[in-house]
């Protein structure tokens, strides 16, 4: 799956992009609400290895894609399947340097239609911790809804945390 927004590439990852993504995933500040530590110099490329090999979207596979933003990674988004019939989650990180830049939100958005109209998912959700602000800010700016507020219902980095679910059907994309 490869694509074109008004200003960025979305793309399976290369073996190229490993320095740009290291960049976003050793950043205290962007792992902070993620479910894994930051990235290490020792520990970086196994886990890029790992995004290099989703390259699919299927039942039994991660899709991993690169957003690029003037032949730089900035951005990473993931899609997989639910155990719920077409229903998908999404996650996202991007580069604290382009904060504020509305490229996230383009880049989120853009994902969101092609998953609806190249892969005709019925619903896709984004679950993330209800601390993380910005996210749910992005989530409801592409028009998902609040749909939970687990309270203290998850372990993620010897702390409970409280979960936020944001739903979207075909139905809710803001024409």
């Amino acid at each position: 799956m490869e694509f074109t927004t008004e200003r960025l590439m979305i793309r399976p990852f290369k073996n190229t992009d490993l320095q740009d993504v290291f960049a976003i995933y050793n950043n205290e500040d962007t792992c902070k609400f993620l479910l894994h530590n930051q990235w290490t110099h020792e520990n970086m490329e196994e886990k890029f290895n790992k995004k290099l090999a989703n390259g699919l979207l299927s039942q039994e596979s991660m899709l991993s894609l690169a957003v690029v933003y003037k032949n730089k990674v900035i951005g990473d988004l993931s899609v997989w399947y639910t155990d719920m019939k077409d229903t998908v989650e999404i996650g996202y990180s991007f580069s604290n340097e382009v904060a504020g830049k509305g490229l996230a939100t383009e880049a989120v958005s853009s994902l969101v239609v092609q998953l609806f109209d190249v892969f005709n998912v019925h619903r896709l959700q984004a679950k993330l911790d209800a601390r993380n602000i910005a996210s749910q800010k992005l989530c409801e700016r592409i028009g998902m809804r609040k749909e939970a507020h687990f309270t203290q219902d998850f372990w993620n980095k010897n702390e409970w945390t409280d979960s936020i679910v944001y739903g979207m059907l075909a139905s809710d994309l803001k024409k």
